[in-house]
């Protein structure tokens, strides 16, 4: 789509938006807002999202395509992005939702688990992120439009509430590669940011005591909270969004 024919308004219609951590969670939240906003949605997980894209189709008219894909595999990134061009199925803006996390104990766990626990984590929520902005960033660059959303988290700001340091530090990464990508590609008109949310309800903090009582908002996030602040910086109305980190944790922080 051409940047000539873009309005600054928050529409995303007729947008290729790609949706990298589509099956559950934020993901899924947001795969529901861009569809039921006529976006054209490409729903990408590491197991293919065939159920969420045939629930969607029941409730929007939007044109829906999935895919399996390892974020963290360079080479499986690579093929999408070849694929989604051959299909002229290139997106105009990614949200990247996919992470993990582990909660072993960085001194009690066991140094087997543990390393397995900090590479796992490290080459999905910080490698996965660089393999999808140097497979699709120099795509929008030549287009001359373009938006990428990643997701930090409230542990990139302050450690978290329940985090480990792994997790924390790969969320940290993701703010500092938010700001480096942002700051090379938006002379070209991609913008990238991110969000940075805070305790939320996803199969992440299933099962963890998370007191909220302190937090001014009083209550966990639900996964909708964090996908219709990105749904906005996947749009033409987020012109002005250049290496935000967006803290979306209910006042447990501000800045």
């Amino acid at each position: 789509m051409s940047s000539k024919n873009k309005e600054l308004s928050f529409s995303l219609s007729n947008l290729n938006i790609l949706i990298l951590g589509a099956k559950l969670g934020i993901g899924a939240s947001l795969a529901r807002i861009c569809a039921e906003q006529n976006a054209n949605v490409i729903l990408v997980d590491k197991e293919e999202p065939i159920e969420l894209a045939d629930n969607l189709r029941q409730l929007a008219v939007a044109n829906i395509v999935t895919y399996g894909c390892d974020i963290s595999n360079r080479d499986a990134v690579e093929s999408l992005a070849a694929e989604l061009s051959q299909r002229n199925y290139s997106p105009h803006s990614v949200a990247l939702t996919a992470g993990i996390t582990f909660y072993n104990d960085w001194l009690e766990t066991d140094n087997e688990t543990w390393d397995r626990d900090v590479e796992q984590i490290f080459n999905v929520n910080l490698a996965g992120p660089i393999n999808v902005a140097r497979s699709f960033l120099p795509i929008m660059e030549k287009n001359n439009w373009g938006r990428m959303v990643l997701v930090g988290s409230i542990a990139g700001r302050m450690g978290g509430l329940t985090s480990q340091p792994h997790y924390a530090a790969s969320k940290g990464g993701v703010h500092a590669l938010t700001r480096w990508l942002a700051s090379k590609y938006a002379p070209s008109g991609v913008l990238v940011n991110a969000v940075a949310p805070g305790p939320t309800k996803t199969r992440m903090t299933e099962g963890r005591s998370i007191d909220t009582s302190k937090l001014p908002l009083r209550r966990m996030l639900d996964p909708e909270d964090i996908a219709w602040p990105i749904a906005f910086l996947l749009s033409p109305a987020a012109a002005g969004m250049v290496g935000v980190v967006l803290d979306v944790n209910g006042g447990a922080t501000f800045s």
